[in-house]
């Protein structure tokens, strides 16, 4: 939390906000920071999860899953896109939580954020194109927390940047789901044919399996239903993901790491890359990340890309490159946390 003189829920309250793109969970949020006993219930998530995200995903999960109750008309995405006024949501939630509380405490108590957000495919799509310039093909990847790997064939997806009427599309014309991202600023992302990737692998700690129903729904459910788009997006990366699934290693990916940099040989490009993911380090995580990646850098260069949030609803797509015990950090984009729009920034 940016703003220490906030509490938590309001905190949450005022960044959905100024996304403008959830009015269901502003209001929740709004009246969870006001009633004690479901602050209560939200605070009993594992170690590190937020718990307005569990929460709000918990109930979204019984929603999904057939649960009867009044609040399913507040949610856009079962209402067939609609987005009911003159009703006050949360009595009814609340009433849903109170209701379903054992239903609900199993998986506020176990489940954890890992989303896979498959629009910011669009702006590491970019990204990537820009790390084959300056470091050459083909690329090694290794994504840290993938969750479920949507993201890992991130070329798989075409890109339509649009700035009014002008588009710009990377050369994937047979794709089978097309990622529209608006532009803002004069400068554009590069496009054209992907570059070539020689190995992918992600080092996660809470795999989803995409094999299993509960998995798959409970990645629907930390979608926020406002935004009926996004689910769309999601199960079209999933049909793709069925094709050629890429290689997950379970475990603490700062343990995986070194093993996963030092199969790459020496001569060849190797990037690491996350996106909203330490954001959720303590601060001596982030700091052995960096750690392990100037100790990798002494034998190779070592490129990390970096899609993180700050605060006022903004990412920043940045790019950083290890060698010989230095750290070179180049801004390339602000991007939307969900891949909606980049502003590109670099020449």
């Amino acid at each position: 939390m940016s703003d220490k003189s906030i509490g938590y829920w309001e905190y949450f309250a005022r960044e959905v906000r100024l996304s403008g793109e959830a009015p269901l969970y502003v209001r929740l949020s709004e009246g969870v920071g006001a009633t004690p006993w479901l602050q209560e219930m939200a605070s009993q998530v594992r170690t590190g999860q937020p718990p307005a995200n569990v929460l709000f995903a918990s109930v979204h999960f019984l929603l999904l899953r057939g649960t009867e109750h009044p609040l399913r008309r507040h949610y856009a995405n079962l209402n067939g896109g609609r987005r009911l006024e003159g009703e006050d949501p949360f009595p009814l939630f609340a009433d849903f939580c109170e209701t379903h509380r054992d239903q609900l405490m199993p998986l506020i108590r176990s489940r954890v954020t890992n989303t896979n957000e498959v629009g910011r495919s669009g702006t590491l799509n970019a990204g990537f194109r820009e790390v084959a310039r300056v470091a050459g093909e083909p690329l090694h990847l290794i994504e840290i927390g993938p969750s479920a790997g949507l993201n890992m064939i991130w070329d798989r997806y075409r890109v339509r940047y649009r700035r009014g009427t002008e588009e710009f599309l990377t050369d994937l014309p047979d794709a089978k789901l097309t990622l529209d991202v608006e532009l803002r600023g004069e400068r554009t992302p590069p496009v054209g044919p992907a570059p070539r990737v020689a190995s992918r692998v992600g080092l996660e700690m809470n795999p989803v399996d995409l094999t299993n129903a509960d998995d798959r729904d409970w990645l629907r459910a930390l979608v926020w239903p406002d935004q009926v788009a996004r689910f769309a997006r999601l199960d079209a990366a999933l049909e793709i993901y069925k094709d050629a699934p890429p290689k997950i290693i379970p475990g603490n990916a700062l343990d995986l790491l070194p093993d996963a940099l030092a199969r790459v040989a020496a001569n060849e490009a190797v990037c690491v890359y996350h996106t909203y993911v330490t954001y959720q380090f303590l601060p001596k995580m982030r700091h052995a990340l960096y750690d392990l990646l100037t100790v990798a850098g002494l034998r190779r260069p070592v490129w990390c890309l970096s899609n993180e949030g700050q605060s006022n609803n903004e990412n920043y797509l940045t790019l950083w490159r290890y060698h010989d015990g230095t750290k070179e950090e180049r801004m390339l984009a602000r991007t939307h946390p969900h891949g909606t729009w980049i502003e590109w920034l670099a020449n």
